[in-house]
């Protein structure tokens, strides 16, 4: 009998009805709490906190106003936000093949990593604003200065993650392949780096985070001619409040988009340990 007959939903009605609750779950908090910004802020009429739409509508206009030719993307967009993109994805790009290459080095270790885990810990703790000075002084402002105080502050958490990972690995599985005769580099790719990819995607999670943080950062000190810090920066000078919120509002986007990446990427790296813990469980 179908399902017209017995008044039922059919199969593609309800994987409709099932797609609209996961939106609703995921996005409906979002969605009240925008509603209840824009209704508090045009009751208050606080020229220091605009409604969310008058804000929106800047983003729209200062950078992606432009023809389908430009990819939507005004002048101001690709002077301002494709350099900061660019320098934290080499800063994040430089994080993550260093720290994983030195945190698999030093993990298989104890001694070494013994030795040199004092110092690590010194630097980790060092604030990034603390050490920019250094850096101005050594390589002088410019992009290779913004990128180096962003990888030194964002290799960290890839880096110890890593060792971490790399020293819990099972020491029965190791020496089932030390006896089943499996290289060095073998051992490293079927057995080492798998099992520390939980750890190691921790690291980078967090790399990321700071990656965003430092490179505005970077980009709010004196002599900076682009980005979004200097754009930041620019705005508060003048008092265009619109122009500071719409900069806060992106960074926050750019944030939720890049974690999403990063998510799908890590969900898609460990779906045999998912899996394996959905069994265990």
């Amino acid at each position: 009998m179908s399902a017209v007959a017995t008044g039922r939903p059919g199969r593609p009605r309800g994987l409709a009805w099932r797609a609209l609750r996961s939106v609703l779950d995921r996005w409906l908090v979002f969605v009240l709490a925008a509603g209840a910004w824009e209704w508090g802020t045009r009751a208050m009429h606080d020229a220091f906190f605009p409604p969310p739409s008058k804000i929106v509508q800047r983003m729209y206009h200062m950078w992606f106003s432009a023809g389908a030719d430009r990819a939507f993307l005004t002048k101001e967009a690709t002077g301002n936000i494709l350099p900061s993109l660019g320098r934290m994805a080499v800063a994040f790009a430089l994080s993550a093949l260093v720290g994983v290459l030195l945190g698999m080095l030093l993990g298989r270790s104890e001694r070494v990593y013994a030795y040199v885990d004092p110092v690590f810990q010194f630097a980790r703790a060092i604030p990034p604003p603390a050490i920019v000075p250094l850096f101005m002084v050594l390589m002088h402002l410019g992009s290779t200065m913004q990128v180096t105080s962003i990888v030194f502050s964002a290799v960290w958490p890839v880096l110890i993650n890593t060792a971490d990972g790399a020293r819990t690995v099972d020491p029965l599985q190791v020496e089932s392949a030390r006896v089943f005769r499996l290289s060095p580099l073998a051992r490293l790719r079927k057995l080492i780096v798998p099992s520390a990819l939980p750890k190691i995607f921790a690291g980078l999670r967090l790399s990321l985070s700071l990656s965003l943080i430092l490179m505005v950062f970077s980009e709010l000190l004196p002599g900076t001619r682009d980005g979004l810090g200097f754009e930041l920066s620019d705005a508060q000078s003048r008092s265009d409040l619109p122009t500071v919120w719409a900069v806060v509002v992106l960074l926050g986007v750019l944030g939720y988009v890049l974690n999403a990446v990063l998510t799908a990427v890590e969900r898609r790296a460990l779906a045999w340990h998912l899996a394996a813990r959905r069994v265990e469980i």
